[in-house]
């Protein structure tokens, strides 16, 4: 019964993607795009949107200051969006106060687009009542840290002196600010009005549908897309529910591009059915692929896969007494396999080298972690490596953990977290003789306890907001609400303040390079595996640009010439 409702559900979206479009259509007005890249939104909110693709259906309905396009070579290169030019000047205070003036533009109702929308916008993202968890992206803007213990958002320096100019003072001369910050949806402008119109109606039909059916109803305010009202690219077209979302080219948009004027979402429940919508002509564009798919790709010795800007990693609550003593963090951290915990993970899965993953930049036109591998993962010395775990934890006063008690570690509740939670336990117990319990918990439950510091080992996936080594050190200073681990380090959080004033080039990276050495070498957080992704299109296209944070950027799509 379960393959035949699978099943049924691929076909009904088949249906629903062919009654709008058969694959990519292209006429005199243009070509209608469809794409798959997962399940109906979870929420089209720019600061809530945590999916691949829904962050890239809201980088299409909204224009950011920035915006990442690509160039003739095929690269992704960042441009000016709604800033029509901008400007950085270096304070007596070390803070650096950025200077944008928007280009004339209007919003899809017709309304000018404002400075203010952009300052609101971010105003809301930071401020801990909404909950966002993107909201440290701006931890560099000055005020940020005011903002999260008061709930005061007006002490967050970005401001709106007039209707086309918007001032923002950050804290330091951070040079992925334009490229990483100023292109995000999370940092999106929104209308306030809007906003507030649209929240109002939600609430309302919420309670007209407890009042009918005794349940509270979960609508949001951007629940029904076709009332949103947008600044980018596209705007909303037709909302099938589940089944697909239409974005239309936007008449009123300031510039012009030569990719779709449509992009259909065509929403699937699994990789397997996108696979299937692929092979049935619907879509064109395909994310992320099966596993069986990524492996007949990694048996290419020349397939080159794409990066993703993200680490799983084990962390250790130094708040806890069982690991106030660095020795007992660095005996756990050096019985690890890494190699067989990114086995368990699955075939997107390649065992960690540092806390930042290969395809970060790492000044000029070389990668952060490119023959800088810093973590040991050769099979060969893994019997080295036991025998000075095993001494670690004797130097720490302990006879083979048999005084450490039982540990618990939490997970978020999925197969691949769930296998590598097996593996590290079997692990400590038969390198260290420690006893560690897995203990699978909701997203939810793991962020609480994350942020409550009541956990003793736990995995999480760590995802920079930025491409950029900086954004994977930054949650780890003592001051960071990030700072899950309860790490302290003096000498950490100095290279990191250095490394917030200093100018691009190679006495910052070098700054970077020594504070993930130290990071790695206290061992209160340890990377266990970075991941590799891929896509499937259509031959026949050209300029589709995936960002390094995830999301894909479909307005530069063209039909190669005959």
């Amino acid at each position: 019964m379960k393959l035949w409702r699978r099943w049924a559900s691929v076909m009904l979206a088949l249906a629903v993607c062919a009654s709008l479009l058969a694959g990519c259509e292209k006429d005199e007005e243009g070509i209608s795009l469809a794409v798959c890249l997962g399940s109906e939104p979870a929420s089209l909110d720019p600061i809530y949107a945590t999916a691949e693709g829904d962050q890239t259906i809201v980088t299409h309905l909204y224009e950011n200051l920035m915006r990442v396009t690509v160039d003739v070579s095929g690269s992704a290169t960042v441009s000016n969006g709604m800033a029509k030019s901008y400007s950085a000047e270096n304070n007596h205070d070390g803070t650096v106060t950025w200077t944008f003036r928007l280009r004339s533009a209007k919003w899809s109702d017709g309304r000018a687009v404002k400075a203010e929308d952009f300052a609101y916008a971010w105003r809301r993202l930071a401020d801990p009542a909404s909950g966002s968890p993107y909201a440290s992206i701006l931890s560099i803007v000055a005020g940020y840290d005011a903002v999260r213990a008061t709930g005061d958002t007006s002490l967050l320096q970005v401001s709106a002196r007039n209707d086309s100019t918007l001032e923002v003072v950050l804290t330091g001369d951070y040079d992925w600010f334009l490229s990483d910050v100023c292109t995000s949806p999370a940092t999106s402008p929104l209308r306030e009005d809007v906003v507030v119109r649209l929240r109002d109606a939600a609430v309302e039909r919420n309670k007209a549908a407890e009042a009918e059916t005794g349940t509270a109803g979960t609508e949001k305010w951007w629940s029904q897309p076709e009332k949103l009202v947008t600044n980018g690219p596209y705007q909303i077209g037709t909302y099938t529910g589940g089944a697909s979302l239409a974005l239309t080219d936007y008449s009123k948009y300031y510039g012009s591009h030569s990719g779709p004027t449509e992009l259909v979402f065509c929403f699937t429940g699994s990789a397997e059915e996108a696979q299937a919508l692929y092979d049935g002509g619907a879509v064109d564009l395909i994310w992320p692929l099966t596993e069986e798919r990524m492996a007949e790709l990694a048996e290419n010795e020349n397939w080159v896969p794409a990066t993703t800007l993200g680490t799983y990693t084990l962390l250790l609550n130094c708040g806890r007494d069982v690991f106030s003593d660095p020795l007992v963090r660095q005996a756990l951290v050096t019985a690890i396999d890494r190699e067989t915990v990114a086995q368990a993970a699955g075939v997107t899965a390649r065992a960690a080298e540092g806390m930042v993953p290969a395809g970060v930049p790492g000044g000029g036109e070389g990668d952060f972690r490119t023959d800088n591998a810093l973590l040991d993962n050769d099979p060969e010395t893994y019997a080295d490596r036991c025998a000075r775990a095993r001494e670690l934890l004797e130097d720490a006063g302990y006879d083979r953990g048999a005084h450490l008690g039982e540990l618990e570690y939490l997970y978020e509740d999925t197969p691949e977290n769930a296998a590598v939670a097996q593996v590290l336990a079997q692990q400590w117990k038969q390198v260290l003789g420690v006893t560690v319990t897995p203990v699978a918990v909701t997203k939810k439950e793991l962020r609480t306890a994350l942020k409550e510091g009541t956990y003793t080992l736990a995995g999480l996936d760590v995802r920079a907001f930025g491409n950029d080594a900086e954004c994977f050190l930054m949650p780890w200073t003592s001051g960071s609400e990030n700072n899950y681990a309860r790490y302290e380090n003096s000498a950490y959080d100095t290279l990191l303040s250095i490394i917030a004033r200093a100018e691009v080039g190679s006495a910052r990276m070098g700054c970077l390079h020594d504070a993930e050495v130290l990071l790695l070498e206290d061992s209160a957080v340890a990377p266990l595996y970075t991941t590799v992704t891929a896509w499937t299109v259509r031959e026949t296209l050209t300029g589709v640009c995936r960002d390094a944070r995830g999301w894909f950027s479909l307005s530069g799509v063209t039909v190669h010439s005959a």
